[in-house]
């Protein structure tokens, strides 16, 4: 399930999240960060990741910085008051969305259940 269609929807809600607890990354060290913690089972490309990036900055939700580290330039993501606030409210729909979909999976035939 490396790049599945599933975690397509949940991307910028997952970069949130690892901002939420880390303050602030760049772009490498967050494609890093979710292989890591998925074990390898997640791959973000730099062709998903940046433009999630643009896109939550364009939306006033992340801020950027540029620090010059080994003589290049890095831009390190940080979630702005807004997206803070933003980060729970899109965690709140995931893990509802999450367990409305184990509702659906972990289901049990039931012949009474008739429509």
């Amino acid at each position: 399930m490396k790049n599945s269609q599933l975690y397509k929807g949940s991307l910028t809600t997952i970069i949130m999240k690892l901002l939420e607890e880390n303050g602030r990354m760049y772009g490498y060290e967050i494609t890093q960060k979710v292989k890591l913690i998925t074990k390898g089972e997640l791959n973000i490309t730099e062709g998903a990741l940046y433009p999630a990036l643009h896109k939550l900055e364009g939306e006033g939700l992340l801020d950027v910085e540029v620090e010059r580290v080994d003589n290049r330039l890095r831009k390190y993501y940080k979630l702005t008051e807004s997206g803070q606030k933003e980060t729970v409210n899109r965690l709140t729909e995931l893990e509802e969305f999450i367990r409305n979909m184990q509702s659906l999976v972990n289901q049990k035939p039931n012949p009474d259940l008739q429509f």
